[in-house]
């Protein structure tokens, strides 16, 4: 049996046509990623320090802590939960700039040092991750945005402020004797809890009036100076993932829990999307039917067209294969070979032989041979085929 080799040309994109296709794609990735870096180092410069008394950058807290100074009222930064617990007492306001990143147990020792040292303890937008335990009593119901808004209550250092950037966390509670301050939908955004014997609880719903580029908004100023002026000495909290006392908490968070909330909504909203986006785009708009074309195509135009697209990308093996295809289907026909085996070099090539004893050609290389070297020669075998197709046809 005699086998027939044919070499191939790959119909798959070149390299100069995926980059083609692509490069708009990758322009779009690269400019994102550029944007990306750019607005991250831009807003790296505002976020360095923030809340952070020692810092004068936009949202650092450097203005108010010399305010503080100027009216008797000492700063003194702390960064591990240790050093906070052991500069709390009566005399002391402790400020909390971050309390959600404290895990549980460090949440606990807080709120037990706090009780203990019956002075004024300042949580800085404690979410449902802490104020639960850092203000038991008290629930965080949702956000708003931070803007200027009115006591409507009657703790003194409000009233004395008058309007404030307040907003963020809104608190619920039920605590007897809680101050309510700055309400946004009924519900405040400044609460104060005093318990007797364990000193009280601020609770600010956002940090604005801490910043130093809105202190001097509304009143901003006065809120802050009296919140945290009013003990001799101001202890300023700021937790460090660095703090060992963080190591110490052995409970452990699923991969879920990790996700802030916002985040599994927003996935699965895409998901959602997604799902929608596939059904519309799957579905039947009713049955196929057939449509006539509004002009008639010549088959010399549509050999033509194809020729071209074979041209266009090298495709010889192809359009050689095409041709030979053809002529032995028709060859077969004329020399009564059956339909299934027209291309089986077995059945062809002996009835051809035997009809046309003259003929001094390789059949075999010409029917069955390899793809053509270049264009002149494929032009010469489609002649050749030609040539044989009429030889039986006249013979």
């Amino acid at each position: 049996m005699t086998a027939v080799a044919r070499s191939t040309t790959s119909m798959s994109p070149t390299g100069r046509q995926v980059w083609t296709r692509a490069r708009g794609l990758l322009l779009a990735v690269v400019i994102l990623i550029v944007a990306g870096i750019t607005m991250a180092a831009l807003r790296s410069g505002d976020e360095h320090g923030r809340l952070d008394p020692r810092s004068a950058d936009r949202l650092g807290s450097r203005a108010v802590a010399e305010l503080l100074k100027d009216r008797g009222v000492s700063t003194r930064v702390v960064t591990t939960l240790d050093e906070a617990t052991g500069a709390a007492g009566p005399d002391t306001t402790l400020l909390v700039a971050t309390p959600d990143l404290l895990t549980d147990s460090q949440q606990e020792s807080l709120r037990a040092a706090a009780d203990s040292s019956g002075g004024r303890t300042v949580l800085v937008s404690p979410g449902p991750g802490s104020v639960g335990t850092l203000a038991p009593g008290v629930r965080a119901t949702s956000t708003v945005r931070a803007s200027a808004r009115t006591p409507q209550c009657t703790l003194p250092a409000a009233r004395t402020a008058g309007s404030a950037d307040l907003g963020g966390e809104r608190y619920d509670t039920k605590v007897p004797g809680a101050d309510r301050c700055y309400p946004s939908g009924g519900l405040p955004t400044l609460l104060r809890i005093d318990t007797a014997g364990n000193g009280e609880t601020v609770l600010l719903g956002s940090p604005d009036i801490l910043y130093n580029h809105r202190l001097d908004k509304n009143g901003n100023a006065s809120l802050a100076l009296q919140l945290l002026g009013s003990r001799t000495h101001l202890v300023w909290y700021l937790p460090s993932l660095s703090d060992g006392s963080a190591a110490q908490d052995d409970s452990e968070s699923s991969f879920f829990e990790l996700i802030p909330s916002g985040w599994l909504w927003g996935t699965l909203q895409l998901l959602v999307a997604a799902v929608l986006a596939a059904v519309w785009r799957a579905r039947r708009l009713g049955p196929l039917v057939t449509e006539r074309l509004p002009v008639a195509i010549r088959a010399s135009e549509a050999t033509e067209g194809r020729a071209r697209l074979y041209h266009k990308v090298n495709a010889r093996d192809r359009a050689a294969a095409t041709l030979r295809e053809a002529t032995r289907t028709r060859l077969a026909a004329l020399l009564g070979v059956a339909p299934a085996a027209a291309h089986s070099p077995e059945s062809l090539l002996p009835a051809a032989s035997a009809h046309l004893a003259a003929h001094d050609q390789d059949l075999m290389a010409l029917l069955f041979g390899p793809a053509p070297a270049d264009d002149a020669a494929l032009v010469h075998l489609a002649d050749q085929l030609d040539a044989l197709e009429r030889e039986v046809r006249t013979s």
